[in-house]
């Protein structure tokens, strides 16, 4: 695709759509679509499927309940990333399934699941990173205020073992909206800090109150500050494209930039999203200083109609100079829908163009939350935020693959990546009765990737199990038929080469 061009047809079809002035502004509570057909112009309109029972239920686990992924796939999506790496939660409403980090294969079924039950473990930005050379697993946890969060960044190993916590210095709390691991081991942490400063300029008091945005790397090991920076230092109130409202006091700071991304230059530097200044800035990490304002109110490039952007998430640097970044264009609404938005940026010209957007089927638009991954091969993943989809889409923009949680669920991003999981805990086991007049056995293993079979033991005591069947894996959980009335069942995994990984312990019937 040409640079700063879309093809003729998705050009056509935005353009008229901004041209008509049509905005859907669909909320969470939008139950879903079907999938347009090129034979039936009829079938183009979003369509509401069935509802799900909505949450997963494990005769081996019942301490889990996971929500059900609801699957749509168009064309051929592709069979890696393995993976999806989402953080289930429901935002401000009660829900029948656990909030938790997960991690989903591409028929929708679970491979991990840690419920994070309780009001200060609510998870966000779950996803692989690398910590000391080996891939780790990776979320913010903490309590949920009004669009920001008290917390900590989380890491787990490949046993799923907590290896460390990481949390900012100087007494200030880690938001939901970034935890970044560098390559130097160290992790990219925001705030927002309540702090006092002048709001005449946008019609507020003299002496009124701010959440300024600051940017912390942290040392993980020591927990050692090696860098802070503050947005009021740098960039004025008067960016804001946010209403000050009744807010602007000391009960309830205004919220004049709202940081949400973190992205390492390579080159000493950070991009930080302001999703309440509608703009990407370039700090240099040894000054402070911003060294590049793109979009905004004084923004230093110059950008094509269709690559402006407002109230946006998840800004990412890419080979090319291209950049990457979920457009949520909406609360309140600046544009058609939602969209993933990929910018190619001439940095000697200052100007930007749109290489490539990514629409949902149906024209979603999410308030709040929301991510953008780019694949190598020019097709991404957006996660919509307050929004329950997580749609999959080639280079050409069209929609390869969908999944959706049952309501009220959602996930502040998505990622699709590659995961090897060992669990240090003993595969699960439990027995019921089934119509043949013999036993069933359910098995699982929180978190195994590398199981392919499992092979059922039973016998009349602990020490005297036998083999009584094996059965391909076939999910979360399986449920293997036993030729046998125990009492006693265990259970053992086997890799695709049959080799035996772990073995429950034995349970009595």
């Amino acid at each position: 695709m040409a640079d700063g061009d879309l093809t003729r047809r998705r050009f056509l079809r935005r353009t008229a759509l901004v041209g008509a002035g049509i905005a859907v502004p669909l909320t969470s509570g939008y139950v879903g679509y079907r999938l347009p057909r090129g034979d039936d112009a009829s079938d183009a309109e979003p369509q509401p499927p069935a509802q799900p029972d909505g949450v997963h239920h494990f005769r081996s686990r019942p301490d889990l309940r996971p929500p059900k992924l609801t699957i749509t796939e168009a064309g051929t999506p592709p069979a890696e990333p393995e993976y999806l790496f989402l953080s289930p939660k429901a935002y401000q409403a009660s829900s029948p399934s656990q909030p938790g980090c997960a991690v989903i294969d591409r028929r929708g079924r679970p491979i991990w699941f840690l419920p994070r039950e309780g009001p200060d473990l609510v998870p966000m930005d779950f996803t692989v990173q690398t910590y000391r050379g080996e891939p780790v697993l990776t979320w913010w946890q903490g309590k949920v205020l009004s669009g920001y969060g008290h917390g900590a960044g989380i890491v787990y190993d490949r046993s799923y073992q907590q290896i460390a916590e990481v949390r900012m210095g100087g007494g200030k709390q880690a938001d939901l909206h970034e935890f970044l691991i560098t390559e130097d081991d160290t992790a990219l942490l925001m705030a927002y800090h309540p702090v006092r400063t002048d709001l005449t300029s946008i019609g507020g008091a003299a002496d009124g109150w701010v959440h300024a945005g600051i940017v912390q790397e942290v040392d993980i090991a020591s927990g050692d500050v090696l860098f802070e920076w503050n947005s009021l230092d740098h960039i004025a109130v008067d960016e804001t494209y946010q209403d000050l409202g009744d807010s602007g006091t000391e009960e309830k700071p205004f919220d004049y930039i709202h940081l949400n991304s973190i992205e390492p230059t390579g080159d000493g530097g950070l991009v930080l999203s302001a999703r309440n200044t509608w703009a990407l800035y370039r700090i240099s990490r040894s000054t402070g200083e911003v060294d590049w304002r793109m979009h905004g109110r004084k923004s230093d490039f110059e950008l094509e109609d269709l690559a402006r952007f407002s109230w946006q998430h998840d800004a990412r640097l890419h080979s090319n100079d291209r950049l990457a970044l979920f457009d949520n264009s909406s609360s309140p609404p600046q544009g058609p829908h939602s969209r993933g938005l990929v910018l190619r940026v001439d940095y000697e010209r200052r100007t930007v163009a749109v290489e490539n957007e990514f629409v949902h089927p149906a024209r979603l638009r999410a308030d709040n939350q929301g991510s953008m991954q780019l694949r190598e091969d020019g097709g991404a993943l957006v996660g919509w935020g307050s929004q329950p989809y997580t749609s999959e889409f080639d280079s050409d923009a069209e929609l390869v693959f969908d999944s959706r949680f049952p309501e009220p669920d959602q996930s502040y991003r998505a990622r699709t990546l590659d995961w090897v999981g060992t669990p240090a805990e003993k595969p699960a086991i439990a027995v019921g009765s089934n119509t043949a007049g013999g036993r069933t056995v359910y098995v699982s293993w929180n978190g195994s990737t590398e199981v392919a079979q499992w092979r059922v033991l039973a016998g009349e005591s602990r020490s005297s199990l036998e083999t009584v069947a094996t059965a391909p894996r076939s999910g979360f959980e399986t449920a293997v038929v036993a030729g046998s009335e125990g009492p006693y069942f265990a259970a053992i995994a086997l890799d695709e080469q049959g080799e035996e990984l772990a073995q429950s312990d034995p349970v009595r019937e």
